[in-house]
């Protein structure tokens, strides 16, 4: 592949340390009867092993420099290299495709398709297409990803960290999430300014716990993450009008067991649920 600068504006970091990549890979382990979706390619090094070691591989790719230069060098019947901005494409439409071409490709492999997620995300759409996929937990298995550090600690925090907030309650409704390693800036060309890590989130069969409305729910997980420094009672406080709550947010905290002087950081998800449901029971 021709050199290709990268540019700061699609804040890429192509990853250049083949050791690096050849530990997600390991870590992954592709199956020919998998698909597999990479977001921002990149120059190809994780393309390469998972078209090598996997089914059927979809490169999402923006920058058109980088899907010419993909489609030239990799010519493998396995890769469809498309040239789109991940935030805005139909997802559920490219993963049935894609399901369609690995049945083609590989008409001997038994049992279902499963649907995972190998990327090195692009740090500024890391949190917004984590969100895309979170919403299609229903199609996806996992996803592999590379992030920024910061990012990954939040993802994976457990309640009473600093770095637990509406993120990690997010993803560990809907996923099991662990942090694999991490990568030092030097692995990336150009090199960035932050440190990176790996993390996998498991999608689970079902949320970790129940609630009534995920909407609602998750409306009430950011209310009460807004300003972090105040209490839940005062976050609540604040934005009961545009919730509607039906019980008064004081009586749904006691019966809820849950102290209203205490920060959103400290509730875990099941109290939150607690919460949600104490809140809007009439």
């Amino acid at each position: 592949m021709t050199f290709i600068k990268a540019k700061k504006s699609l804040g890429q970091n192509f990853l250049t340390d083949e050791s690096v990549a050849h530990r997600i890979i390991d870590l992954v382990s592709p199956n020919r009867d998998e698909v597999f979706i990479e977001v921002g390619p990149g120059t190809g090094v994780l393309t390469r092993m998972l078209v090598d070691r996997g089914g059927y591989v979809v490169a999402v790719e923006i920058d058109p420099r980088l899907v010419q230069s993909l489609s030239h060098s990799l010519k493998q019947q396995n890769l469809w290299v498309v040239a789109a901005d991940a935030l805005k494409l139909n997802w559920p439409d490219l993963i049935t495709k894609a399901k369609a071409e690995l049945r083609a490709f590989h008409p001997d492999q038994p049992g279902s398709t499963r649907v995972r997620i190998v990327a090195n995300l692009p740090y500024y759409i890391s949190t917004p297409i984590i969100e895309v996929f979170l919403a299609m937990h229903n199609q996806v298995f996992d996803m592999t990803l590379m992030l920024q550090k910061e990012v990954a600690e939040r993802i994976t925090s457990a309640p009473g960290r600093k770095e637990y907030g509406y993120l990690s309650v997010l993803v560990q409704y809907h996923c099991e999430a662990s942090l694999l390693f991490e990568v030092p800036p030097w692995a990336f060309s150009p090199i960035p300014k932050v440190e990176s890590a790996v993390v996998r989130l498991k999608l689970r069969e079902r949320p970790t716990v129940h609630v009534e409305d995920e909407t609602r729910y998750f409306k009430l997980v950011r209310a009460a993450f807004s300003q972090r420094r105040k209490t839940i009672l005062n976050n609540l406080k604040a934005s009961s009008a545009a919730l509607n709550f039906s019980r008064p947010i004081g009586a749904a905290l006691e019966d809820s067991g849950i102290d209203a002087q205490r920060r959103a950081e400290t509730l875990s998800l099941a109290e939150f649920a607690s919460l949600d449901k104490a809140l809007f029971s009439r």
